[in-house]
Order: structure tokens, then sequence, then C-alpha cells
């Protein structure tokens, strides 16, 4: 055999083909099947080295069928090569030299046992080896790969020819460089989920309202964009999700609430419209109680005036509870809070004491919900704090999109949204994807101090009703609750 420009080529051709693979599984794969192909061998082993010793990977072999771990599962059932010099592919990495073996049967160079145990069982004939080291860049041992029977144009089983070393180290030392490289952006990428994890973690923990809703956004998410996958294979939809794509899309989930973390707590947690601030309200009363009594005593109003005013103050601040916790305020509840903050206590000395404080009386007068205005902003606030917060890490060109598919949730298709008030066009498929996930978590979760969960059917009577006005996008909705009825099924 003489080397030519055309098996250089070759090498630097896969060279660029193996620079493109980010799958680590495909890229050892690749590694295997071109040293096969490039030797026109019948078998090939691929060992990763890990914990000082050599784990089986991949095996081929073509004559006899046998095809393992290509797809990744694992060769659990033949143990490591421990690293002893005996063994020929622990000497190819203890010595990182390139080992051929013309026939192992006529060679005590090393322990060909097992090779021999294994041809008895099955019948095959190991005969010739080609066993290269893979080393990295930095000279870092990664593997070994084992060729086993070149044989000629007429399938018989020859020696590898010795200029094979060249080329076959050659495809090694790309390899090795590319599965470090690889390994090194899974490293980094382990790295950032960790720490959105904490950043997920300290969030979940800083107020028990919101445990679960960062994790369920990123389920439904995932799930959503799994059946767009689906719908993309019946030609239904032109968009598709790779596991790249629905990664950066979960990234997104776990990182779409982060701006919370500089919420106001008595926002956060704010189960009823006063909350904690009841109790001051009940004190109170019960101060007003006590005047009143004074009142009487010392002859300023009537014993009758104060048993009236003692069963009103009784009737105000039973009725402030119940609207307290109320769903919806309507007209009369509205004016009969206003009524009451009307109300004041003057003593003697003409000190005043309101039955109810400005802020008491705002909180109380909300129609829906718990929160004021002002409140409201600070909470709707917490998505600019994610942009904010977000801009301060460095997110590789890969994951660029992310803080904005992020921070932009709140986004509505016709405008209406916030905070920028961004419209279809500037909205990708995965913020459309977050806006709908998150308003279905949020009409159904079980963990919200102000309201009770939603039935699924309803929540989603809500979505197509938001679609109608142009907020949301149908397909995404009909999707949602396709994708999470075929998730119960499957569950």
């Amino acid at each position: 055999m003489h080397l030519e420009y055309s098996d250089f080529k070759d090498i630097l051709n896969i060279g660029i083909a193996l620079s493109t693979e980010k799958n680590q599984n495909h890229l050892l794969t690749s590694i295997l099947e071109n040293g096969m192909r490039i030797t026109n061998c019948d078998a090939s082993t691929l060992y990763l080295y890990e914990d000082n010793k050599l784990l089986f990977k991949i095996m081929k072999t073509i004559s006899m069928g046998v095809s393992r771990g290509v797809d990744g599962e694992l060769i659990d059932d033949i143990p490591p090569v421990p690293m002893k010099e005996e063994n020929v592919c622990a000497y190819t990495a203890i010595h990182r030299e390139v080992v051929n073996i013309p026939d192992v049967y006529n060679s005590d160079r090393f322990d060909f046992s097992g090779p021999r145990q294994y041809d008895a069982i099955t019948g095959y004939h190991t005969r010739s080896q080609l066993v290269i080291p893979l080393e990295n860049s930095e000279n870092e041992l990664i593997g070994v790969l084992q060729l086993i029977n070149a044989m000629d144009d007429e399938g018989n089983v020859i020696p590898f020819d010795e200029q094979y070393d060249i080329i076959i180290r050659s495809l090694g030392s790309i390899a090795a460089i590319e599965l470090s490289n690889l390994n090194y952006v899974e490293a980094l990428k382990a790295q950032l989920y960790s720490f959105v994890e904490a950043l997920t973690t300290a969030l979940d923990e800083r107020t028990p309202y919101n445990a679960s809703h960062t994790r369920n956004v990123e389920k439904y998410a995932a799930l959503l964009a799994d059946h767009i996958t689906k719908m993309h294979e019946k030609g239904i939809c032109e968009e598709t999700f790779d596991s790249e794509r629905k990664e950066k899309l979960q990234l997104a989930a776990l990182l779409h609430d982060i701006g919370k973390m500089i919420v106001p707590l008595n926002v956060m947690n704010r189960a009823t419209r006063l909350d904690s601030e009841l109790s001051g309200v009940d004190a109170r009363f019960e101060l007003l109680k006590a005047l009143y009594e004074i009142d009487m005593l010392r002859g300023r109003i009537t014993e009758e005036t104060y048993t009236e005013t003692i069963a009103e103050l009784a009737s105000d601040l039973t009725f402030i509870h119940e609207v307290d916790s109320m769903g919806f305020l309507n007209d009369d509840n509205y004016e009969r809070v206003h009524r009451i903050a009307s109300k004041q206590h003057v003593d003697e000395n003409g000190t005043v004491i309101p039955y109810l404080t400005g802020h008491e009386t705002e909180c109380l007068s909300i129609r829906r919900g718990t929160l004021t205005e002002k409140d409201r902003e600070a909470m709707e606030n917490h998505v600019v704090m994610t942009e904010k917060i977000l801009d301060k890490v460095r997110f590789n060109q890969n994951y660029a999109m992310v803080p904005k598919w992020a921070a932009s949730h709140h986004e509505f298709l016709n405008g209406t949204g916030y905070p920028k008030h961004l419209t279809a066009d500037e909205l990708d498929l995965e913020t459309r994807i977050l806006t709908v996930v998150d308003i279905y978590d949020a009409l159904t979760a079980s963990d919200r101090p102000y309201k009770k969960p939603m039935p699924k059917e309803k929540a989603f009577g809500i979505l197509r009703s938001m679609a109608e006005e142009g907020k949301v996008e149908l397909r995404l909705v009909e999707w949602l609750s396709e994708a999470l009825a075929q998730d119960c099924i499957a569950g």
C-alpha cells in the first residue's frame, strides 16, 4: 500500500464531518465506522478510558451481524479491561503506542486468551489486529480503537498494512480532540444548567407559592415542543424541535420568572387583600370598642348608642374579613368598604382614629385578586428584572436567544402584553409557547394562596378566548390540550 493524496483528503473530510457532530455517541460511532472503512476490516471495538480502566463502548462485527453500543446502549455484560500490560489494548493505552499484530494465534507478545475464548464460543476467527490510542491535543488519553481482521479485495483476512498506522492514528487524534471538545461543551452546559437550577431553587425556596410553577412551565413547554415535532412529522406544522432546540426552550422556561427574586415578599405572598395587615385591623377594632366603652362610662354617649355602635363595629369587622378573601368585589360591597373607611372615632381631645387607613381601604377596594395597582406594577416588573439579571450572564451564541424568550413571556401577539408591548412578528415560537404554558399553569395551579385551582376545561376556555382576542396563538392552545391529554393517557 502507498499513501496517496486521496487518503489524506479522506481524513480531512472525515475530520470536518467529526467537527460538526454534537452527539457523543454519533461521534464515537463515526470514529469506529470510518476506521473500519479505511482499513477494510471486519470488526472493531472502541473503548473509553474512565477510572483507570477501558470500558467497552461500541462493538461491531460485520460478518456476524454484531452491532452493540451504536445507539448508546450500555455494554455492561463484558467487564472493563484493566490497565495491565499483558492486554494489547491496555498496553496501547499505557504507552500510547500503535500496536499492529499480524496474527494473534502466532503471537506471544500479549495475552490473547480472551479473543481465543471468544472465538471458541462464537466460531469467529480473530487473526489480525490494529490497536490505536485516542489522545487529545493535551496528550490526555480518551480511549482506544481496536480494529480486527483486515481483508483484501476477495474478502480474505490479511495483516493490517503498516502504512495504515499513520492514517488511523491521524483519525484517532482528530476524533479524540473533537470528543474532548464535545466533553468540554457538555461540561460547560452542565455548569450553566447547575447555575440555573441554583437560581430556580432559590426562587422556589423564597416563596411557597411558586414552588412548582417554574418546573411545571418547563414540563409543559417540553411536552408542547414534543407535540409540535409530531405535528411536523405529520406535515401539519413547519416548525420542529430537535433535542438542542428543545433544550434551549426548557432553559428559557427555567429562567422565565427569575426576576421574581426582587419582588417584595409581601407582594409575592399576598394570600388575601389585607393578608398579614388584617391583624392590625382586628387590633384597631378592639381599641375602638374600648374607646366607645370609655365614652359611655364618661357620659359622652348613651348606653343605647354604645350598644348600637358595638354591634355595628362587629358587623363591619365581620364584613371586612369576608371582603378580605372575597373572589370578586361587586359595587355594593365596594361602596360599603368606603362607608366603613369614612367612619372614625374622635375622643374628647380631638384625637382621630379612622376605622381603616388609606392603604387598608385601597387593598379592600381591589375588585379582583389581592394586588393593588402599585403591587401589580411591582409584580409585573419581574419580567424587566428577568431581562436585567440575565443580561449580566454571558450566554454563548448558541444560547443567545434564551434571555429574550424568558423575558418576553408576558407579551401578547396583539401588542397588549408587557413590558415592551411586542407584537406577533417580534415574538418567536419559543416565546409564544412559554406564554401559553405560563398562563395555563397559573390558571390550574393548586398552590396559589389567592385562588382555587381551575379545572383544565375552564382554563382552556379562557386560553381560547384569549386566542380569539388575538393575544395568544390558538394552535398552540389546542396542541397543548392534545399533548396533555396524550400524556395523561400515557401516564
